[in-house]
C-alpha cells in the first residue's frame, strides 16, 4: 500500500499485517491497550499468542497495522462474508466486520484509528463489500463519535449479552426433557429451515457448524418424543472462545465484594451455589449462539440446554462463563439464565453502506429494527 502524503507528514504508514516482523508487536500491543469506555470497567485481551484469531475463522479477512518507525502504533482487523439483511433468505449482501480496533494511548488523537478504518473499508470496497458494520458498547464515547461523526456509521442494532457463571457445581436438568445432540448436515438443515431469514445469518453456516470451535448443536424436547416431530423443542449451538480474557478496573468495592463472596464460597458449601465467577483474572469462556425455540413449553427445554452447556463449561480448567449474545429484542433472552448483575444490553452495532447507490436501491439502515438477529460467534 502506497503511502499518502499525510501519512508522509505525520511519519505514520498504513499496511497489513506482516506475522514475520509484526506478531511480537501485535501481542505487545494488544496486551497494552484497554478495550472500553474509561469510565467504566475495561476488557483485557489475551489472544493467546495468536492477533487473528478472532478473524481467522471467516471466509475472508485481513489485520492492517498503523507503523512509525520501528513501532507499531496502532492495528485494526476485518472479516468478509455474505449474510441475510432480514426479511427472507434471498435478501443477501456482502458484509464487511470491523473489529480490534486498537491504539495505544500515547499515540491517539492524531487520527490514526480513522485511517486504520479508512484502509480497512478501502479493502472492503476492493472486494465489493455492500455494507461495513462494527461493535461497540453505549458508554464508549470516543469510539462511537469516531464512527458516527467522523467516518459516516449509522447506529443500528442494540443486541443483549447475557452472563451466566460457571460456578463449582453442576447444574441439574430436567429428567424429563430429552437432549440430543445433531449431526453437522442435520443441524445445518435445521437453520436454514428456522433462521434464514434473520438479519446477518451467514450463507456459510455448514463452515461455522463444522468449524472444530463449534463444539456441536443440541436439540431438547419432552423425553421420549422425536425432536424433529415435537411442537414444543429449544436448539442451541456452543462455540468455544479461542481467546480468554479478564475485567480491569473495577471499583474498590466491587473487588472486595467478590473476595469476600469467593471467601466464603470455600469455606461453606451453601455458597458454592451461587457461582462467584472470578473476571478479574484471565479466564476462557464458551458462546451460546443460533439460540432458537418454539411451542409454550420452550422456555423449560431451553434453560435445560443452557445447563447442559453449563456443565460442559465446569469440566473444562479456566472456564468461567457461559455468554449468550441475542437480538435485544428477542424473546429467548428471558429463557436463557443468565446473572443480571454481570449481563449488559450496552452493546451497539452501526453500519455504513460502502457502494455508490447502496441507499438508492436498498436502504437497509430505514428498516425497523429486528426482534431477533443472528449472533456469529466468529465475530465475538
Amino acid at each position: 500500500m502506497s503511502m499518502t502524503k499525510e501519512d508522509a507528514r505525520d511519519c505514520v504508514r498504513i499496511r497489513p499485517y506482516n506475522k514475520e516482523t509484526d506478531l511480537e508487536k501485535v501481542l505487545d500491543l494488544e496486551r497494552n491497550c484497554e478495550v472500553g469506555s474509561k469510565k467504566r470497567p475495561i476488557l483485557v485481551v489475551d489472544s493467546l499468542g495468536d492477533p487473528l484469531c478472532r478473524i481467522r475463522n471467516s471466509p475472508l479477512y485481513l489485520m492492517m497495522v498503523a507503523e512509525s518507525g520501528n513501532d507499531l502504533v496502532g492495528v485494526v482487523c476485518g472479516s468478509i462474508k455474505i449474510a441475510t439483511t432480514g426479511g427472507s433468505p434471498e435478501s443477501q449482501a456482502k458484509l464487511g466486520y470491523i473489529l480490534g480496533l486498537r491504539v495505544p494511548a500515547r499515540h491517539r488523537r492524531r487520527g490514526i484509528g480513522r485511517r486504520l478504518v479508512l484502509a480497512m473499508e478501502h479493502w472492503f470496497c476492493l472486494n465489493h463489500v455492500d455494507y461495513a458494520y462494527m461493535a461497540t458498547e453505549r458508554s464508549n464515547e470516543a469510539s462511537i463519535n469516531l464512527f458516527t461523526y467522523k467516518l459516516g456509521y449509522t447506529k443500528f442494532r442494540t443486541p443483549t449479552i447475557l452472563v451466566n457463571p460457571v460456578g463449582n457445581k453442576p447444574g441439574r436438568i430436567d429428567p424429563n426433557v430429552g437432549i440430543t445432540k445433531l449431526e453437522v448436515g442435520q443441524a445445518e438443515s435445521l437453520y436454514r429451515r428456522q433462521m434464514s431469514s434473520l438479519e446477518f445469518f451467514p450463507q456459510d453456516i455448514d463452515q461455522v457448524l463444522s468449524n472444530k470451535l463449534s463444539l456441536g448443536t443440541w436439540v431438547a424436547c419432552q423425553r421420549g418424543e422425536s425432536w424433529s416431530e415435537a411442537s414444543n423443542w429449544a436448539m442451541i449451538s456452543v462455540w468455544n472462545c479461542p481467546y480468554r480474557i479478564r475485567v480491569a478496573r473495577l471499583p474498590f468495592v466491587c473487588l472486595f465484594r467478590a473476595k469476600i463472596l469467593r471467601h466464603l464460597e470455600r469455606l461453606s458449601p451453601c455458597f458454592k451455589r451461587i457461582g462467584i465467577p472470578n473476571i478479574v483474572s484471565f479466564f476462557r469462556f464458551y458462546i451460546i449462539y443460533g439460540a432458537h425455540a418454539k411451542g409454550p413449553d420452550a422456555a423449560r427445554l431451553m434453560r435445560a440446554l443452557c445447563v447442559h452447556a453449563r456443565n460442559m463449561a465446569m469440566k473444562q480448567e479456566d472456564y468461567t462463563v457461559v455468554l449468550a449474545e441475542v437480538g435485544g429484542g428477542d424473546g429467548v433472552r428471558y429463557c436463557i439464565p443468565h446473572r443480571r448483575d454481570l449481563s449488559f444490553s450496552s452493546d451497539i452495532w452501526c453500519i455504513k453502506a460502502l457502494k455508490e447507490g447502496e441507499k438508492e436501491s436498498f436502504d437497509w439502515n430505514s428498516l425497523p429494527p429486528c426482534t431477533s438477529i443472528f449472533l456469529d460467534p466468529r465475530e465475538f
